[in-house]
């Protein structure tokens, strides 16, 4: 078998190194257009779980990698004068130009055929049984079957500049500075006793105001070491990109539908890129040498090896991709978090990938978690460190003793809109389990506006009396506050129930449907009448009403539901609103008549209660509600009188395509909080009292709502208190010998994993 691999980066060295280790009958060949020895870059980052997979891989070379690498523990952020550090991070940096030498070296020792200083003019001439693109983001041999591939290629928002300096650094140092064009962040790290990295990155927009698109690196490196003199202890920067027309570059996001085509193969940074904040692209491209390698040494078949490649890594390079957008993200939203005090804005930076959360970095510094719990509890009130979940939170003149909220969950098990002992044990069980807040379904204003014959209403004397004894439980026997959700489920209606077959229509006994258009939900789904101007005042009327209603019986918090694609979301987004009139077209027209409502509920809602608004933050479909929508629409609705915006996703469309993972819609509920400063309510895939506590530390979320969670355990929240061994929560006392029960088996649980 002939193996040529185009590019000599890490990626194809390492990978031709262990091909030829295991298989010294297959020809392997690496086309590298520069010279050996030439590298434009400075410094690699490794975590110690990289250098471990590397010694696993070939402890040879990592005996020589580990030899030359700069160690260090710290992360130290700077930020308007404050100097924050944490520990316990276990990193390591090399410098890339030695990091190649090594691994050139061990290529060559094992007999790999190395012609670096070759340009390949046309990689479909290549013969070889299997052509391993390893050549980077651009790559050439990807370019030549791109469509093949399937490949997506996105340019970031922001400008960097990759320097050197002489600058010591004891800890990953992260700098920020403003600007009159803008913020301004370094990344700088030590990767050789007397040589470390230094990125200066910026917003496009900040890099254009300061007019460093005119200026050449020399200019550059001078722009860089004034602005931040202060970390630099007075060493210069360097460069070793002067072959660059622009010394600023940005970053390009790859991905690929698929990973080989015939006999091709992309490895690395061909295949997928991950953002340098989160050091991950070296560490994707190793990962993927040495289980590609395995893979072709294993099968005899090249088409097989391919396969059975990219189902190992492709989950993993997906979390890590994820985890760099998140990141990445942070970095191009500075200013964003900049409102945020030293100590969350801190947090925020270390936790900005999802991927590290409260109790790793706990494992790293209980002293610095300690120290953040510390200084939480201190903003409301408390002298002793809680865990951030068990904080108080205020709207209004509601408070709620903790920041776990039971999600508005759809149990289908009303009898024409009547709750009845069914809600009471559900909604009761889980108000007694710990959490600060609890939702009731979306319960409709009338009975054409259930999704289905088992949803539950709030336009008859019955409801409210059932209604009405649920919030008398909730209030006497536990210290959880309810809210009532209202919502009218327009295109949506007339189902079945969820676990029939959910958004299809009623096997018979359906009623009409409507909504702002004709535009049906699915293909099976009634086609929608067409709102008139009298329909949007009865549907108002009917809102008003249910609102009182619900006054009446107690509910502290009120929330309208302006998600999922049900009537009030199907007018904001354009994908089901196809109007002409003054209640279509533009995003503020489109808004008008939820607004409306909003504002007729507002009006007679209580002031002393607050009001909550849950939307769909992303349609997930080209052309409809996107994220930056969702900043404008929040602002409408906190102009309106909201308090808290609960920010969901999805559900508006059956075209729409999530990219599900943890926290999945965190960064949409961040992304208001802070743009716009208002209270918001985190939903999606949040299952672990380390999320919340997370979520909440951070600042990405006020309340973060759980669904599944709740269904499966209602004393979530009391279990999460015990695990994390906080005694600040109150258990029913007629639980109490549970609680004991429970918190002793919890010890000897912990005793036995501890042996």
């Amino acid at each position: 078998m002939r193996v040529v691999c185009v590019g000599g980066g890490p990626a194809g060295l390492f990978f031709s190194a262990l091909l030829k280790r295991e298989r010294p009958d297959v020809e392997v060949t690496v086309f590298e257009r520069n010279r050996v020895g030439d590298t434009f870059g400075w410094g690699v980052v490794f975590s110690d779980q990289t250098l471990e997979r590397i010694a696993a891989a070939d402890p040879v070379a990592h005996a020589a990698i580990e030899e030359a690498f700069v160690h260090w523990d710290d992360i130290e952020i700077h930020f308007r004068g404050r100097v924050l550090r944490t520990g316990g991070q276990g990193f390591a940096g090399i410098a890339r130009r030695q990091l190649i030498e090594i691994l050139y070296e061990r290529a060559k020792a094992v007999g790999v055929d190395l012609r670096f200083g070759t340009e390949i003019a046309d990689p479909k001439a290549l013969e070889a049984d299997v052509v391993v693109a390893a050549d980077g983001a651009n790559s050439l041999v990807r370019r030549a079957h791109e469509r093949q591939f399937g490949t997506v290629s996105q340019t970031r928002k922001c400008r960097y500049i990759w320097l050197g300096t002489h600058r010591r650094f004891d800890a990953f140092t992260f700098a920020f500075e403003e600007t009159p064009w803008g913020w301004f962040q370094l990344h700088a790290y030590q990767f050789e006793p007397n040589t470390g990295t230094a990125i200066v990155e910026c917003r496009e927009e900040t890099w254009h105001a300061a007019g460093l698109e005119a200026a050449g690196t020399e200019q550059s490196l001078r722009f860089c070491e004034r602005l931040f003199a202060a970390y630099l202890d007075g060493r210069p920067l360097m460069s070793n990109a002067q072959h660059l027309a622009q010394p600023w570059l940005r970053f390009t996001n790859v991905s690929n539908e698929r990973w080989s085509f015939e006999n091709v193969v992309l490895l690395g940074d061909a295949a997928h890129t991950a953002h340098f904040s989160i050091g991950s692209g070296t560490k994707l491209a190793m990962e993927d040498a040495a289980t590609l390698a395995a893979a072709l040494a294993r099968d005899g078949s090249p088409s097989a090896a391919f396969e059975a490649y990219e189902a190992e890594r492709r989950i993993e390079v997906l979390r890590l991709q994820n985890a760099a957008r998140n990141s990445l993200e942070w970095f191009e939203n500075v200013a964003r978090y900049a409102k945020l005090e030293p100590e969350q804005f801190a947090y925020s930076l270390l936790t900005r990938s999802q991927r590290i959360g409260h109790e790793n970095l706990r494992l790293r510094d209980r002293t610095y978690v300690d120290g953040i719990e510390t200084w939480l509890a201190a903003q409301s009130g408390a002298r002793e460190p809680v865990p951030p979940m068990f904080t108080p939170f205020r709207l209004r003149g509601l408070e709620l003793r903790n920041r776990v909220v039971v999600s508005p969950m759809a149990m289908y098990s009303c009898v024409d809109g009547t709750p009845d002992d069914f809600y009471l044990v559900h909604l009761g069980a889980r108000a007694q389990g710990g959490a600060g807040l609890v939702f009731t379904e979306m319960t409709a204003p009338s009975a054409d506006g259930r999704i289905s014959p088992g949803c539950a209403g709030m336009y008859a004397p019955e409801h409210a009396a059932g209604w009405r004894r649920i919030v008398a439980f909730v209030h006497d026997r536990t210290a959880a506050k309810i809210g009532l959700q209202l919502g009218h489920s327009g295109p949506k209606g007339s189902t079945q129930l969820g676990w029939e077959a959910i958004d299809e229509p009623l096997r018979d006994g359906n009623w009409e449907v409507f909504g702002p258009s004709t535009v049906a939900y699915g293909p099976q789904n009634q086609r929608p009448r067409e709102m008139s101007r009298g329909d949007m005042e009865r549907v108002k009327a009917d809102f008003v009403r249910a609102a009182e209603m619900g006054a009446r019986c107690g509910f502290d918090i009120l929330e309208l539901h302006c998600a999922h694609g049900y009537l009030l979301s199907s007018f904001i987004t354009p994908l089901s609103n196809t109007r002409t009139d003054e209640y279509g077209g533009s995003l503020a027209n489109r808004l008008r008549f939820p607004l409306e409502v909003f504002a007729a509920l507002r009006a007679v809602w209580p002031a002393e209660r607050p009001m909550s608004v849950r939307i769909s933050a992303t349609d997930w479909v080209p052309g409809g509600i996107a994220p930056e929508d969702a900043v404008e629409i929040a602002r409408a609705f906190a102009a309106a009188g909201m308090d808290l915006i609960d920010v969901s996703a999805g559900q508006t469309s059956r075209e729409a395509r999530p990219v599900y993972g943890r926290m999945f819609q965190t960064p949409l509920a961040d992304r208001i909080r802070n743009e716009l400063g208002i209270a918001t309510m985190a939903v999606g895939n949040i299952y672990e009292p380390d999320h919340v506590n997370g979520i909440v530390a951070a600042g990405r979320a006020d309340l973060c709502a759980i669904a599944r969670g709740h269904l499966a355990d209602p004393y979530w929240t009391l279990h999460a208190a015990a695990k994390l061994g906080y005694r600040g929560v109150d258990w029913p006392k007629p639980y109490l010998a549970g609680r004991d029960q429970y918190l002793r088996n919890l010890e000897r649980e912990t005793t036995a994993t501890a042996l």
